[in-house]
């Protein structure tokens, strides 16, 4: 590509960029949602990028090449996940990544700085994964996760350009390892992402929605062996299927020929067809002989449909709980046993005086008429430490007049029944970073003033240790809000305190109608696999939902309109082995990880001493 050309098409896309962007703007003031525009505005901001560094990547005479692979990489591992139906594109998704590994790799072995005569050595120091990796990553964030941008748009450019960055760190490590310990071969490939993947579930900075193994989310029929190893053996079966399926390129001198495949390496090509195939086809006959567990309860989902950006947080409290009340009450049967309403209903005021709160206290009337009826709701409350009592890392501190008080907020769950002697309460534990909690805010104190002027807190919202299940007369159920959904051996905790089934309580209407809500409802279909727990799925606007122990969806609501639902549910209290041993997977992939690191820290020192006693 020319200058000229180039730089129309930098002009072409950074006009796009402006324009989408004051168009974002103006719909903002206006008080309308975004729906797909960020898409397009972080794809052509996102181009602008790689056309201002086009030298950068176009370098080397391999760099057009290497440019073209890592995008095709970032493309087929976008089509792999939810919504697309195209999961089977996983397989071979990475392979062009590799290669541009692997010819990057051969360019540096070839790299003598001796040799400053040699121009061929010029060119190679040239080549470097960093560009073509990092755009891999981009795009596939980009194309994945977007809407992000509709809930808070600076939160959607970090989530999206410093979660590539995580995701480079295991494929640079597996880059300098696979130089300086050969003989590990592919090996560190699958350890390090493993244990990326699997550090990224358990630190502050947690978004594990690019999980590989969540992408058979849309096709839980081939996965239903997934009670046994969770989504890392999804993880560890795509990495593995990646690359044998490099390797048999690599013997073919990366000559797509069917025949010379078929004639001379038709044993790797029979290798990766069982790998690929035999899980298929074991979790198919799994999938049809399953037998759902359990007794049945009768279960009703209420979804009020209150829009969260500019509606929900501005309709008078009293008129938003007429209509919980209205739609429970056309949908509860004498044989009603659970109600559950979405994330966030209804404030339910401080932690430690529940039963005073006028709403509670209201609805408790309503119950009264229902009395073998539970309510499960999501709701937002407080609590405020006595002298004396110990504060924790979510304190807030304010002043009332001469008055100084110390408080902490959360995202809650609790359980409401006429003539129930106390009121379960359970405190959202996994958090949302940037929208209820700055990661590591003692280390960040310096961020206070911008999050102060958004109107946020730096202390976050509150949580707790363990996961807990709230019990009655007709069984314990788990009360998983949110975000939580998403973690596959955190919900198994639920699962240990006794819930005999789930209950999802959410918000994905601030996500707008996009792609964010449907991935969100295909992940749990994931939990239930994991736990064999049926799952009732309470949306504050769509997809509001049961899902029964193989992961089917049963009576998916609309976006955009009320509902209540009602079916039986199974209370199953058999525990899968899953639930048992957790992310066995990729804490074997951590020790091999650390082991791996070890051996290379090792190499390098011994390599130094070498060089220094010379």
């Amino acid at each position: 590509m020319n200058n000229k050309t180039r730089f129309t098409l930098l002009a072409i896309t950074t006009v796009a960029t402006l324009a989408i962007g004051y168009n974002m703007y103006t719909l903002w003031q206006a008080e309308t949602l975004w729906g797909h525009r960020p898409l397009f505005f972080f794809a052509m901001a996102w181009a602008s990028i790689v056309l201002l560094f086009w030298k950068r990547y176009t370098r080397h005479p391999k760099g057009l090449r290497w440019l073209g692979l890592s995008t095709l990489s970032g493309v087929l591992l976008a089509l792999s996940f939810p919504p697309f139906p195209t999961t089977i594109l996983l397989f071979i998704a990475w392979v062009p990544l590799l290669i541009v590994e692997y010819e990057v790799a051969k360019e540096r072995e070839t790299d003598n700085p001796q040799s400053q005569g040699d121009k061929s050595s010029i060119v190679n120091r040239k080549s470097s994964i960093l560009p073509y990796a990092y755009h891999t990553f981009v795009l596939w964030n980009i194309l994945v996760t977007w809407w992000v941008g509709n809930t808070a748009f600076i939160a959607g450019i970090v989530a999206i350009w410093l979660n590539s960055w995580f995701m480079f760190v295991p494929f640079i490590f597996f880059h300098w390892t696979k130089k300086f310990l050969p003989k590990t071969g592919y090996l560190p490939f699958l350890v390090y992402w493993i244990s990326f993947e699997y550090l990224h579930l358990n630190w502050e900075i947690s978004w594990s929605w690019l999980t590989l193994g969540n992408a058979f989310a849309e096709f839980p029929q081939a996965v239903q062996w997934y009670e046994y190893t969770g989504v890392f053996g999804g993880t560890l079966w795509v990495l593995a299927a990646n690359v044998l399926t490099f390797k048999l390129l690599e013997k073919c001198n990366f000559q797509i020929s069917p025949k010379l495949v078929w004639t001379q390496h038709r044993w790797p090509l029979l290798q990766i067809k069982l790998l690929v195939l035999v899980p298929i086809a074991v979790s198919l006959v799994w999938y049809f002989n399953q037998k759902e567990s359990g007794r049945d309860e009768e279960v009703v989902v209420v979804q009020p449909n209150f829009e969260p950006h500019y509606e929900k947080f501005r309709i008078p409290k009293q008129e938003q709980l007429k209509t919980f009340l209205r739609l429970s009450e056309e949908a509860i049967t004498e044989n009603t046993q659970y109600l559950v309403w979405p994330e966030t209903s209804f404030g339910a005021g401080e932690k430690d005086a529940l039963d005073a709160n006028p709403t509670i206290r209201y609805i408790k009337t309503f119950l009264e008429k229902h009395p073998k009826v539970k309510l499960v709701a999501g709701v937002d409350a407080y609590k405020v430490f006595k002298d004396g009592e110990p504060h924790t890392n979510h304190t807030r501190r304010e002043e009332r007049g001469n008055e100084i008080f110390f408080w902490e907020a959360y995202n809650a769950a609790i359980q409401l029944q006429a003539g129930a002697d106390s009121i379960p309460f359970y405190i959202k534990s996994k958090l949302v970073p940037g929208a209820e909690i700055l990661p590591y805010h003692k280390y960040l104190f310096f961020l206070k003033p911008i999050v102060d002027k958004l109107d946020g807190s730096v202390e976050g919202l509150g949580n707790q240790p363990q996961r807990e299940a709230f019990p009655s007369e007709s069984g314990k159920v788990a009360p998983s809000i949110c975000y939580e959904s998403v973690f596959g051996d955190y919900n198994c905790g639920y699962i240990r305190a006794g819930a005999e089934a789930t209950f999802i309580m959410t918000n994905d209407g601030w996500w707008d109608n996009t792609a964010g809500h449907k991935q969100h409802l295909a992940f749990a279909r994931l939990r239930a696999i994991e736990t064999r727990r049926s799952i009732a799925r309470s949306a504050n606007t769509g997809i509001s939902c049961f899902i029964n122990q193989r992961g089917d969806v049963q009576q998916p609501t609309k976006y955009g309109e009320e509902a209540a639902i009602r079916q039986n549910v199974k209370f199953n209290r058999g525990i899968t082995f899953y639930v048992k041993w957790g992310d066995l997977i990729a804490r074997i992939g951590l020790f091999a990880t650390l082991i791996l690191l070890a051996n290379l820290l090792a190499k390098n020192i011994m390599s130094r001493l070498g060089k220094s006693s010379a």
